[in-house]
């Protein structure tokens, strides 16, 4: 069993920056696929961002340019860094791992 704790929401601007942590304890060994999901009241949950183990990388078109994904193997610890937000960006933001495990999500805001 993976758990994921993840950290790092909060309220920001608009422009401004915020970075979540990801991360996973109870596996025996590095976790492949790892990334971020995120879901806006009323709208559906989708993929923002995703990086394997071997550092590939893949993201929304919405925030190309914008956030960037980055992980830690040693550690099974996954970031995102998000700068220039806008208020689309407002939603809770999930860790999801290879396996289908969830994070318990963290809540983003940004402020126009």
């Amino acid at each position: 069993q993976v758990h994921l704790v993840e950290s790092g929401g909060g309220l920001v601007q608009a422009g401004g920056s915020l970075r979540l942590s990801c991360a996973a304890s109870g596996s025996p060994c590095t976790i492949n696929a790892m990334g971020w999901y995120r879901q806006a009241p009323g709208k559906q949950r989708e993929l923002v961002a995703a990086i394997t183990s071997g550092g590939f990388t893949n993201y929304a078109d919405s925030v190309k340019g914008r956030f960037t994904i980055s992980r830690d193997n040693a550690k099974n610890i996954i970031y995102l860094q998000m700068n220039s937000l806008q208020p689309e960006d407002t939603a809770t933001y999930y860790c999801v791992t290879a396996g289908n495990y969830w994070g318990q999500g963290t809540q983003v805001t940004v402020s126009s």
